[in-house]
């Protein structure tokens, strides 16, 4: 491989941050949290994630969205931040339980719990899940929700080279500055800069470390979603690997990178930002740049780290409308829930076999039907009442189903 001057990992550091820069701010925004927060747990998360993984996978982490529905009903259903962020911490352990049986049994394990016919209905739920979310967002202002909405899309069929995959990071600009021109013609539309003017330039962020607290809800929650998580994960790393050429199954081992998840998410956990995830974005750069080093994507979470802590830059964000949010969260949520068709197709799973038309109905009735009850489904044990996550319940009643139900194909290591 080409020895890169520090300049040339620099610039394209830089546009390795540029590309995961859309999807991580756009978490927080939906949820709630702090998007320099998340920077700064992306960049922090991205640099666990290199060390745990004897820095040789070129990965990006950054705002899951898969955390973005039991992370609402917590904060809907009372729990702080604080309490919020010991639900992400609990994530993280899970990660790390299941990392630990990985290095004991093998990565077969992993293989095996979760084929296509599991993760593609489970990668679904999460896109259908999100759907009305984008919807009462975009209820506020239409018009601008459409230009996000078809900017995000012309930019992801027309553009070319580099910016064809920051189609997010367009809808997002486009749709910023049609607002701030539709708020000049429709009295009833504003864009509130307050928060921009207010901003000083350097500060410490706005982190929950202080605040932190246990609330059994938030963890029921929250924390069994890193089941779902884990999904994409396995899949985000078997993907770069087949982009830079090397099995990182097997070296580092899926152990080490399901344990540097693991650590980044139970970190930004402590500091308030949304649970990371590894980032396909990044490993689409890495295709299109055909530079492989790891390095490179240390630079960029370095960059994400130092922008987190410009408060300039987070008034910036919070003057974005609702309804641009929700032009683009209609194209991602989706192409998640076409990701999860996607993967289906790629498994070639049968569904002439009625084993898998189970396996996939009940994840699908118990992911959406227990997401779509008017009151939440809940467990009472004393004085705690514990929320159950459809996610969470429908990836785990296919995972059973799955494993107890005879005539499972044989998955290949």
């Amino acid at each position: 491989m080409e020895q890169l001057t520090i300049e040339r990992r620099l610039v394209l550091g830089l546009q390795h941050m540029v590309a995961m820069f859309g999807a991580t701010i756009l978490v927080p925004l939906i949820t709630g949290l702090d998007p320099s927060v998340a920077l700064i747990s992306a960049g922090i998360g991205t640099l666990i994630f290199h060390l745990a993984s004897k820095l040789m996978v070129p990965v990006f982490l950054g705002s899951s969205f898969a955390f973005i529905p039991p992370i609402i009903a917590a904060a809907s259903g009372g729990a702080s931040y604080g309490e919020i962020g010991i639900g992400i911490l609990c994530a993280g352990l899970v990660y790390l339980i299941v990392a630990g049986i990985v290095m004991l049994i093998g990565p077969g394990f992993i293989r095996k719990i979760f084929p296509p016919v599991v993760t593609g209905p489970v990668i679904a739920v999460i896109g259908i899940t999100l759907a009305p979310i984008a919807i009462m967002q975009s209820e506020g202002e239409w018009i601008v929700a459409v230009v996000a909405l078809l900017a995000t899309i012309i930019a992801a069929i027309y553009f070319k080279g580099l910016f064809k995959m920051l189609p997010i990071l367009t809808g997002f600009i486009v749709g910023f500055f049609f607002a701030w021109f539709w708020s000049a013609v429709d009295s009833g539309f504003s864009m509130p800069f307050d928060a921009l003017r207010d901003a000083s330039w350097v500060d410490w962020p706005n982190f929950v470390t202080g605040s932190l607290g246990f609330n059994w809800t938030a963890i029921a929650l929250i924390a069994p979603v890193a089941l779902v998580t884990m999904i994409e994960h396995v899949g985000d790393i078997l993907a770069n690997g087949r982009v830079v050429g090397k099995d990182f199954f097997k070296e580092p081992g899926v152990h080490r990178t399901l344990m540097g998840d693991g650590l980044a998410t139970a970190t930004a956990g402590l500091l308030g930002g949304p649970p990371n995830t590894t980032y396909s974005e990044n490993t689409g750069v890495l295709a299109v740049t055909r530079v492989y080093d790891p390095m490179v994507l240390r630079f960029a979470a370095v960059f994400a780290i130092l922008l987190g802590f410009v408060p300039k830059f987070g008034g910036l964000l919070n003057t974005v409308p609702v309804p641009v949010l929700g032009g683009l969260s209609v194209i991602l949520f989706g192409m998640i829930a076409a990701v999860g068709l996607r993967t289906l197709v790629e498994g070639r799973v049968d569904f002439t076999k009625i084993r898998n038309m189970i396996i996939a109905g009940l994840i699908l009735v118990f992911g959406l039907g227990i997401s779509g009850l008017s009151s939440p489904l809940s467990i009472t044990f004393g004085d705690t009442v514990i929320q159950i996550s459809g996610l969470a319940l429908g990836a785990l009643v296919g995972v059973l189903a799955n494993l107890i139900l005879p005539g499972a194909e044989l998955v290949e290591d």
